[in-house]
Order: structure tokens, then C-alpha cells, then sequence
């Protein structure tokens, strides 16, 4: 009896990881459809981005985590570094498929077009807080990641708020199951107006969509790695459309675990 109630539960819980896949992809495609036909207000560039995640187990359920994520535009031009992230974070499992973290985030925005009194370099000090709920339906893996941000930017008095809520399909191909295709969806919004005196801070509301589709390949039991296309698409507050930047990603992630 208690084997099919947990049959029943594991496939309620694999119905709505689906759903809310789904309907992260939906608020893709609304945000794809908000780019300006005026390409005269709608910029594009092509960049390289290259983190490496390391995930540690500790003791009672305790997890460490670092990541390093370097970043690059302006490809097709010769590229430049853009920003650097330094995210360190502690977890804790709750459950099997549910984990809360503690983060910090230091950024590093390199070689920015700026009006005083930014700089071409800037820094931006984050805490955030995480919960991941993990699922699987037959072979497809699905991890939601809520995640709130306090964000403390240069130039902009104040904490500006948002939150980020992905969601990331995975599904191993039967043939060669050390191969998987992998797809997500990432929507980011501004839950309060920040330092937007000083030309710097947030607006409230929707600030970016970042969309993903690959191949994650698995070398072992303690290492793997996606390559594969990221669109992100960027709202500026100082132009009307919802979108008005799109950016093409070469998005290279590298996965430890230990």
C-alpha cells in the first residue's frame, strides 16, 4: 500500500516539475516576444561564458559550495573580460529533493560603457538565499531553484531586491546514458527601484530572461560539464520595450562534486 502511495507521489511531484518547466519556457517566449522590431533600439552581442561549480558534502547534511564564473563579450570584436562572479554558499538537505542555501556573491563589472560617476570598473556585493527542489519522471530530471538576492551596487544608494526562479530539465540518452540533453530557463525581476537617481540602480520589475539548451556529458563520479547555446535577452530601464538587448552565449559549465 505504501509503495503505491509513494508511486502515486513520485509521479504528482514529476507532473509539476513538468508544469512549471513548461511554463518557465512560456515566460521565455513572452519575453521573446517583447524584442523591438526597431533593431535601432535593440543591441546584440556574442560572449564566452566559462563557471566551474564546486559542490562539497560535509558532515550532518551540510553542504560547501564555491563557484567562479568568468565572463566575456564583445567576441566578434577581439573580447574582453565583462564581469567576474565569486559566489560561495553553504547548503543543508532538508529532504531528498529539497535544499536551502546560504550565499554570498561578489561581482566584478570590467570595461563598462559609463557616464560619471561610474567607473569602466564597478563591484557589487550580493548575500542571497536558495531553496532547490529536485525531481525526476521516468528518465527526466528536473531541478526549480528559487533564489532571492539583496544587492549592493556602486554608484547606487540602497539594497535593491530580486528574485530569480529557475527551472532546468536534464534527460540521459538511452543509448549512451553518460550523455544528456539539458535545457533552462532563468527569469529575473527587480522587486524594488534602486539608486536609479544616480544612473545606476535597478527599476522594479522584470530585468532579464536567460534560456539554455545542450548537452551535459558525464566523465565520472565526481566531474561533468554542459556546453550549449544561451540566449538572455536584458531589459534596459532607460529604453520602453520589455527587451532591448539580447546576448548569444557560448555557455560552457563545469561541474565538481566531491
Amino acid at each position: 500500500m505504501q509503495q503505491a502511495v509513494d508511486q502515486q507521489t513520485r509521479k504528482l511531484t514529476g507532473i509539476i516539475s513538468i508544469s512549471v518547466f513548461v511554463w518557465s519556457l512560456l515566460l521565455s517566449a513572452v519575453s521573446f516576444a517583447q524584442v523591438p522590431a526597431n533593431q535601432d533600439t535593440f543591441s546584440q552581442d556574442f560572449r564566452l561564458w566559462t563557471p566551474t561549480f564546486l559542490t562539497v558534502k560535509l558532515p550532518a547534511s551540510f553542504f560547501a559550495y564555491m563557484e567562479v564564473n568568468p565572463r566575456f563579450a564583445d567576441l566578434d570584436d577581439g573580447g574582453h573580460i565583462d564581469q567576474l562572479l565569486l559566489r560561495p554558499a553553504i547548503g543543508y538537505q532538508l529532504t531528498e529533493n529539497v535544499s536551502i542555501w546560504q550565499g554570498y556573491a561578489w561581482v566584478g563589472n570590467f570595461n563598462q560603457r559609463h557616464t560619471p560617476p561610474q567607473s569602466p570598473f564597478f563591484e557589487e556585493n550580493r548575500i542571497y538565499q536558495q531553496l532547490n527542489y529536485t525531481s525526476k519522471f521516468e528518465s527526466f530530471r528536473i531541478l526549480t531553484r528559487f533564489r532571492l538576492e539583496e544587492r549592493w551596487i556602486e554608484h547606487a544608494d540602497g539594497t535593491a531586491l530580486r528574485f530569480r526562479l529557475m527551472v532546468r530539465g536534464s534527460y540521459p540518452l538511452p543509448i549512451a546514458p553518460e550523455w544528456a540533453l539539458v535545457a533552462y530557463d532563468e527569469i529575473f525581476v527587480h522587486l524594488n527601484q534602486v539608486g536609479v537617481a544616480q544612473g545606476k540602480g535597478p527599476d522594479a520589475g522584470f530585468d532579464q530572461n536567460r534560456f539554455f539548451v545542450g548537452i551535459n556529458r558525464t566523465f565520472g563520479k565526481h566531474f561533468n560539464m554542459d556546453a550549449g547555446y544561451q540566449n538572455w535577452l536584458v531589459n534596459s530601464r532607460s529604453l520602453p520595450n520589455l527587451a532591448n538587448q539580447m546576448n548569444h552565449v557560448i555557455l560552457l559549465n563545469f561541474y565538481i562534486n566531491l
